[in-house]
């Protein structure tokens, strides 16, 4: 690798240049493209010295989201971190000079999301998610030289408690599964297969092959097969085109409508994958195995998938010390 022109220097993936201006030494952000940042310096050294920032936050806030969130992430995930913007990191700090901003601020800052009470209130996962997109944007400010330094404390995230898996009784998935249809089939599709809503919806008779169903346009833009069992199998056969014919209704509209017409008033679609991943390593199922059906890209997500039950555990336990073991 070339050695860097004097005077320039690298921190994580930016390129730096300090110089004196106003009394004091200033780090001005050279972005993280090597031949820009060359020709950032030799524009300085021409007397071309960039003024300091006097931009506000609410003032960059739409670039980012159109560089780097609109080529980055999904269209769900563009929209929600428009909205996370739009609704809490704008109103709090949107008028702060952007190089202005402090730790101390994106603390106060994480302190006004969980402090919000009644029908504002936030759970720990929402605070999180927000965090992480004010995380985002000023280290993309840090790489595309609008400030020299991210101001991001470490652990400005908060520890979210682990919950156990959201899973179905077997009382329940007897509810569920005996729906009219095509209420009570996507229900067994789900259940057979751990897809998401998303993929459901989208999933065809056409994508049956080898006894096997073809997932795409999957969370991680990963292709991968799910196996199907025998009787689903059969149940697919005499089916063509679209296998649930609810798109594009969300998530929220099909809990509503199988709640209604089961009585399991806790149900959401999303249980049915907790439900599949739990029974797949109660029967005996790999946890390398499982990863590669629900399609998570470490196996660490997939442990937090697919937590066994308490009950579980016991009757484990009992088999083994009844078999002498322990």
């Amino acid at each position: 690798m070339p050695r860097l022109p004097k005077g320039m220097f690298k921190r994580g993936s930016g390129y730096y240049v300090r110089i004196r201006q106003c009394g004091r030494d200033r780090w001005i952000g050279l972005g993280s493209d090597r031949e820009e940042a060359d020709g950032k310096l030799r524009a300085i050294r021409r007397g071309e010295l960039p003024p300091a920032e006097r931009v506000t936050v609410d003032k960059v806030v739409p670039r980012w989201l159109e560089s780097y969130i609109g080529t980055m992430r999904d269209e769900k995930c563009q929209k929600l971190a428009k909205a996370r913007t739009c609704r809490y990191l704008i109103p709090f700090m949107g008028r702060l000079l952007l190089d202005k901003v402090t730790g101390e601020d994106l603390r106060a800052y994480r302190l006004w999301l969980e402090r919000r009470e009644g029908k504002d209130a936030l759970a720990p996962q929402s605070v999180a998610h927000i965090l992480s997109d004010a995380r985002c944007f000023f280290n993309w400010c840090e790489d595309t030289g609008l400030v020299t330094r991210s101001p991001v404390p470490r652990k400005l995230l908060p520890r979210i408690q682990e919950r156990p898996p959201d899973r179905l009784t077997d009382e329940e998935v007897a509810k569920l599964v005996s729906l009219p249809e095509p209420y009570g089939f996507t229900i067994r599709l789900a259940l057979a297969t751990g897809l998401r809503w998303g993929e459901l919806t989208r999933a065809q008779a056409s994508h049956v092959e080898n006894r096997q169903l073809i997932v795409s346009k999957t969370k991680t833009g990963r292709v991968r097969r799910v196996p199907l069992s025998p009787e689903l199998l059969e149940e697919l056969r005499s089916r063509v085109g679209k296998l649930v014919p609810f798109a594009p209704k969300s998530s929220g509209w099909f809990a509503t409508i199988a709640r209604r017409l089961s009585g399991v008033e806790r149900f959401h679609p999303h249980q049915t994958r907790h439900t599949f991943a739990c029974r797949w390593l109660e029967k005996g199922g790999s946890l390398a195995a499982l990863q590669q059906v629900l399609g998570h890209t470490t196996v660490v997500t997939t442990q937090r998938y697919a937590r066994l039950t308490d009950e579980y555990v016991v009757e484990e336990a009992k088999r083994v010390h009844a078999a002498g073991q322990v």
